[in-house]
């Protein structure tokens, strides 16, 4: 049996979170939204790129877990590049903290939204 590719995994596991849509990306892949608004897209099966605040793509950026945005690097959007299977999970987490992000808007809480920690290493 064929291991699924990053864009399959992904696409399965963000298609069960309420509210995100999955849609052709104008430069091409796939684009995920979270009621309406885009939390990133998938590049094939290699590069996924996310829109974050500065200080968020600064500070992942800093952690080599992420890279500048490939075409815009001054932007606050991020490359991920997938290099294998083992580049999958971070993919997940990226998604996921994007997520937990632009669903929080609104609501009270005592604490920030729960992220999880990207564990791959980036190299461009």
């Amino acid at each position: 049996m064929m291991e699924e590719s990053a864009s399959e995994v992904a696409k399965r596991e963000l298609l069960n979170w309420p509210g995100v849509t999955v849609h052709d990306h104008r430069f091409g892949g796939l684009e995920f939204r979270v009621n309406g608004r885009e939390m990133g897209h998938i590049h094939g099966d290699e590069l996924a790129d996310l829109p974050l605040p500065k200080d968020i793509s600064r500070k992942l950026i800093a952690q080599g877990k992420v890279s500048p945005h490939h075409f815009i690097p001054q932007s606050g959007w991020i490359s991920y590049y997938i290099n294998g299977t083992a580049d999958i999970p971070g993919l997940i987490e990226l998604f996921r903290m994007q997520y937990e992000r632009m669903t929080s808007y609104g609501k009270k809480s005592k604490s920030a939204p729960a992220t999880t920690p990207v564990s791959s290493a980036q190299t461009p």
